[in-house]
């Protein structure tokens, strides 16, 4: 450790830890994590944690500090909670006490790669192997130990706050971030993508506000003749499957931004879902999981090394982090162009939204604000019919902005890029609700998207949905006819159409809230 990485800890308050291991490259971190019996390694040399209470985000425990540079710009609400400086003052006290007496492990990285509004993060935390996740999650850049650091996270994941009732939080753990500090505390959470989702978190403020970026939850891939295609969608749509395509380049898998330049990726890896991971239909991400990987929760073949995708007993959001290298398909490079296409992913478990149609820029706006899935029977406690969810811009637990600012973003953009086309597409349930219909073969959707980006999509003929008013096409090689006629395929038109209004009316109900909160402020 250097002379001048000791006087940067003891000034965030940090004395005399036990150890501090500064930039290990990814041999190290495995040595010390299997020492420190922090994971267990599978045979293909993948290491594995178990993230214990939370194996997933808590977003009920996340905060930010309101002050003078938040007060009037973030959209307050069950997400974006408050939180006073004073309380923050005194988490960051208790974390940089708690830090002071651990073995550390310290790593000086960047988020954005766009050099001109890169961020130099600086993360300090407990365990080897969040520091493998931040290695293998952000971007690595030589010689950025000597410049100013734009961030920092500290993360104790072992700490409990004790007096958290009194500090009217939420629980003994939670996530905090101060804007005027450019600080991030991550307490009592060892679910790793927490540290990710933070600095997401930050830069969907940040970019918007100070460099007018569309800041984005959504993967990016690149043609041979360099188009550009963005993927948006939430869990268990599909994104990172159909993003990672051994016929395109990958430019990343979860966080984009969309300046007046081009697309550019947040991160240097991916943070890829494990369930049900089969390497006929995602050869990509199999390949991907190698030493150096980080899995979370998974369990393995009982007395073997070998990982259980299929096994969710501990978690259906079983985890793996990799470098964006690990992907073969993956295109280093700083910036693309502004997208060709763009492709909205909706897993509708009501079995009535078309397979793929293509939005006006209204449209677009309309179904970006939506941001619309739905949970099925059996994925969560309570859960027994389909129920649609909705999630701002496809990410509304990581936009301190008004999700209205993000939809005139993209407005603005779509507008100055006239030849820009986007698409909702269907990844969920045809020919019936979920328990009757089926879920549509992957095989199908890729070669809808497929026949999108090629263009020949828009040569087929187009019908207008009744009800969604959804230009869809009636024709797709490669595609059965009868496929892309979500009403025909159900056979029963009264039950469709009374499903079909049932869907319409909850778009309605949730996009009216949007647009009534903010033309209220604004």
């Amino acid at each position: 450790m250097t002379l001048s990485k000791i006087k940067q800890l003891a000034g965030l308050g940090i004395h005399a830890p036990k150890a501090v291991f500064c930039q290990l490259d990814r041999t190290a971190l495995i040595a010390h994590a299997i020492q420190n019996g922090e994971a267990t390694q599978a045979d293909n040399g993948a290491l594995n944690i178990l993230t214990g209470k939370f194996t997933g985000r808590s977003p009920k425990d996340r905060y930010l500090v309101k002050d003078e540079i938040t007060e009037n710009r973030v959209f307050w609400n069950e997400i974006n909670q408050a939180i006073a400086k004073d309380v923050f003052n005194e988490l960051y006290d208790l974390v940089s006490d708690y830090l002071s007496s651990k073995e550390l492990f310290v790593r000086d990285c960047q988020a954005v790669s766009y050099e001109e509004l890169a961020k130099h993060i600086l993360v300090v935390s407990e365990k080897a192997t969040q520091d493998l996740f931040v290695s293998n999650m952000f971007i690595e850049s030589p010689g950025i130990e000597n410049t100013t650091v734009d961030w920092t996270v500290l993360v104790a994941s072992d700490l409990q706050i004790p007096n958290y009732q009194e500090l009217d939080l939420n629980a003994s753990n939670c996530v905090a971030i101060d804007f005027s500090r450019r600080v991030v505390l991550v307490i009592g959470t060892a679910y790793t993508g927490e540290i990710k989702k933070s600095i997401f978190s930050i830069l969907n403020f940040v970019l918007p506000v100070e460099n007018a970026v569309l800041s984005m939850h959504c993967s990016a891939n690149v043609g041979k003749d360099g188009d550009t295609a963005l993927f948006f969608g939430l869990s268990g749509t599909g994104k990172t499957t159909l993003s990672a395509d051994v016929n395109r380049y990958l430019v990343g898998d979860d966080e984009h931004g969309w300046s007046n330049q081009g697309v550019f990726n947040f991160e240097g890896g991916c943070y890829a879902k494990c369930l049900g991971l089969d390497p006929q239909h995602e050869p990509e991400i199999c390949g991907a999981i190698k030493s150096g990987s980080l899995l979370e929760n998974i369990k393995f073949y009982e007395g073997t090394a070998i990982p259980n995708f299929q096994d969710a007993s501990i978690t259906e959001n079983m985890r793996v982090s990799y470098p964006l290298a690990y992907i073969s398909s993956y295109r280093e490079v700083k910036l693309v162009d502004a997208p060709d296409n763009i492709f909205f992913l909706s897993a509708d478990a009501f079995g009535v939204l078309p397979p793929i149609s293509k939005l006006t820029i209204e449209q677009a706006m309309y179904y970006f604000i939506n941001g619309y899935t739905a949970k099925v029977a059996g994925t969560e406690m309570g859960v027994s019919k389909p129920t649609a969810t909705f999630s701002a811009c496809f990410g509304q637990a990581f936009m301190p902005l008004h999700p209205m600012e993000y939809a005139e973003l993209l407005r603005d953009k779509l507008k100055k890029n006239p030849n820009t086309k986007v698409w909702l597409v269907n990844t969920g349930w045809i020919g019936g609700p979920y328990g009757i219909g089926r879920r549509i073969k992957l095989a199908y959707t890729r070669s809808l998207i497929q026949a999108a980006l090629s263009g020949e999509l828009e040569e087929y003929p187009m019908e207008t949905h009744p009800i969604f008013r959804l230009n869809y096409p009636t024709f797709c090689q490669e595609v059965p006819q009868q496929i892309l006629s979500a009403k025909e395929l159900w056979g029963n038109d009264e039950a469709y159409d009374g499903q079909a209004k049932a869907l319409k009316l909850l778009f309605e109900n949730n996009f009216k809230k949007y647009q009534d909160t903010y033309f209220t402020t604004v």
